[in-house]
């Protein structure tokens, strides 16, 4: 394995513009890419020709390959001696299970990098007109997920979630949106927190739905938005109200629909 190397690379929310240029070299010298859904096409674009393509798939309790497989591929291209880019939509330490996958190369001695990329949480918020701290309004930002293994339910620290000067981001959370409002509300966060799903941010194709934390369950549900979106709830939301600057490019319902 004289030349082999995985590159545990993320590539970002969608927009092929934030690939980082690192991420876009390493995909330059791939002798095999293993990609996620999330992956756009515009980005695989980036791969050579000669390069070996394989799909590993992944969405919620749907996975083409999973993760054991996905860790145990990695291992055996290198050891092929081979250049491997496992390639990740945003970036791989944050709910991307790179560490899972980095932990396994290091078990077998392979040499591998990390190369971060944008993640969901900045995109999305930047491109829907959120910050996610803001002087004033939010003092701190927490990344949570809202999606549980399979068999288990979600059970979350409810209590400490619940600051009204924290900007929660919530990944993968439109299959348990209603117990998220309910329980937040519960823990004592207000029940008309300004609340926000981006719904494939970055895109084209991107949607943002501006409602409050009490209402976030029907007007997800009525606006139909789909995976991959994202939930942003905190007073920072308001905000996109005056600084939501792709409005002009991008569908932005922000009233809940009628």
């Amino acid at each position: 394995m004289k030349n082999a190397k995985v590159f545990i690379v993320g590539a970002g929310p969608g927009d092929p513009g934030l690939l980082t240029m690192k991420a876009a070299e390493c995909l330059r010298k791939a002798d095999v890419v293993v990609y996620d859904r999330l992956v756009s096409e515009e980005i695989l674009g980036f791969i050579p020709r000669h390069a070996e393509m394989i799909f590993a798939g992944k969405a919620a309790r749907d996975h083409a390959m999973p993760q054991d497989e996905i860790n145990q591929t990695l291992v055996d291209l290198a050891k092929q001696d081979k250049i491997v880019v496992r390639l990740k939509g945003g970036d791989p330490f944050i709910f991307g299970r790179g560490s899972e996958e980095a932990l396994m190369l290091a078990e077998h001695d392979i040499n591998f990098e990390i190369v971060p990329g944008i993640t969901a949480s900045a995109g999305c918020g930047a491109y829907a007109g959120i910050p996610l701290t803001h002087r004033g309004l939010a003092t701190g930002v927490r990344f949570v997920t809202g999606h549980c293994r399979d068999g288990h339910h979600l059970d979350l620290n409810w209590a400490s979630l619940a600051c009204p000067e924290t900007t929660l981001v919530i990944y993968m959370g439109l299959i348990n949106i209603e117990k998220i409002s309910a329980e937040l509300i519960k823990a004592g966060l207000p029940a008309d927190t300004p609340a926000a799903g981006v719904e494939r941010g970055t895109t084209p194709d991107q949607r943002t739905v501006i409602t409050t934390l009490e209402k976030l369950p029907e007007t997800l549900a009525k606006a139909e938005l789909k995976a991959p979106s994202l939930l942003i709830i905190g007073k920072v939301v308001d905000l996109a109200d005056v600084i939501s600057w792709k409005t002009h490019a991008h569908e932005s319902l922000l009233n809940e629909p009628s």
